[in-house]
């Protein structure tokens, strides 16, 4: 989901990172705020005092997007969810749960803990800001910590998957119906709009003078309109592979190669003959390595007669043997995010199977002609888009 990341600490058990496309809002945060907002709300101080309240607001914002994702997670480990760490990129924060929430119930109290945080905040530093001076320094920072916090409360609510208030909606549509993908599909098409309406607005801003904040409008509509995509695709992909592994799926009794099997003969009598480009290396029983077509054309042909398959395979990569007992979701998850293109399916020390990409759509795709999943997705089977994003803006 993310690019580089950098982990800064743990807290409370769960590790916060920092994905590299922050320090872009970052920057962009501390220069709108340094150049325009704290010199119209305090004139006549120096570039400095404006540049030192920029980077405090930053910072704030950045505690808050924290404690906004944090609520989600300690909601979501109440309810017994893995989370695999809170993360901050471009567009705000996300608590990574590394599975899906079990209940309407739950999915609606994990969404709605991270928007009452932030309002929680806002009301705590706008108390603060109207017990200081008006107009002093530190009243002004905090009013400002106040909005943004604010702001991101009534925004993450908008009832638009997959945002907070999307995922709200999306948990009520599923108490009332029982049918999840239904109702990811109807809490997505709100995301869809709320997409095209941020972006049209985002363009009649920049057309009109509106500077970064149209371009910046353009960029959330965009972020919005494909996490909303994603996740409803996500749901209707995981609710076609529920309850198959592995072993319902592979291509069984692969052909296979010994390392002493000259380039020749295994072109010949295994590759064109069986009409496969991908070959295990096996030798008394034991998975020695991979060749597949690549690694063939990268010796000459003219040396095919006398090269021997162990002198070109691949070694194997651990990630890319699985068991025919793993979940074919599980193993999804692993062809896209690896860089294997196929696994061998390994069963008591011997080759089973082979597993493609191919192999798993191909059954998504007939699943899907007959009409769905395995059944209706029912409550408490969640098959979700495993995350809880918040969304913010350079500034208020």
């Amino acid at each position: 989901m993310f690019g580089p990341s950098i982990k800064l600490f743990d807290l409370l058990g769960f590790p916060i990172r920092i994905d590299a496309s922050w320090f872009v809002i970052a920057a962009l945060i501390v220069w709108s705020l340094s150049s325009g907002y704290f010199p119209q709300a305090l004139p006549g101080m120096r570039p400095m005092t404006y540049l030192a309240l920029s980077m405090a607001a930053m910072i704030g914002l950045f505690g808050s997007l924290i404690l906004h994702e944090l609520a989600h997670s300690l909601v979501a480990r109440r309810y017994g969810l893995r989370i695999g760490g809170i993360t901050l990129f471009l567009f705000g924060g996300v608590a990574e749960l590394s599975e899906e929430p079990k209940s309407a119930a739950s999915e609606f109290w994990i969404a709605i803990a991270g928007p009452a945080m932030s309002a929680t905040l806002a009301l705590a530093f706008g108390l603060g800001a109207a017990t200081l001076p008006e107009l002093g320094t530190l009243a002004v920072l905090l009013g400002y910590l106040a909005a943004v916090n604010l702001m991101l409360a009534v925004f993450n609510m908008l009832p638009a998957f997959p945002l907070d208030g999307g995922r709200v909606l999306r948990a009520w549509l599923w108490q009332r119906a029982g049918d999840l993908q239904e109702a990811t599909r109807k809490a997505s098409g709100t995301g869809v709009i709320l997409a095209a309406a941020l972006m049209g607005l985002g363009f009649v801003s920049a057309m009109s003078g509106g500077g970064i904040g149209g371009f910046w409008l353009i960029l959330i509509g965009f972020f919005v309109l494909t996490a909303s995509r994603s996740a409803y695709q996500q749901l209707v992909l995981r609710d076609s592979l529920r309850g198959r592994r592995v072993g319902d799926l592979m291509t069984p009794n692969p052909q296979t190669a010994s390392p002493e099997m000259r380039l020749a003969t295994l072109v010949d009598q295994i590759m064109l003959a069986h009409a496969v480009s991908f070959v295990p290396v096996v030798s008394d029983g034991q998975i020695l390595g991979q060749i597949d077509t690549r690694l063939v054309r990268s010796v000459p042909r003219a040396t095919w007669q006398d090269r021997d398959v162990g002198s070109v395979m691949a070694p194997i990569d651990p990630n890319s043997l699985i068991s025919p007992q793993m979940t074919a979701q599980d193993a999804l998850e692993r062809l896209t995010k690896g860089p294997a293109r196929k696994l061998i399916v390994v069963d008591r020390g011997v080759v089973c199977g082979v597993l493609s990409l191919r192999d798993l759509l191909g059954h998504i795709a007939v699943v899907q002609a007959l009409g769905g999943g395995l059944g209706t997705v029912q409550a408490g089977k969640a098959m979700a888009l495993p995350a809880h994003k918040s969304i913010l803006r350079p500034q208020p």
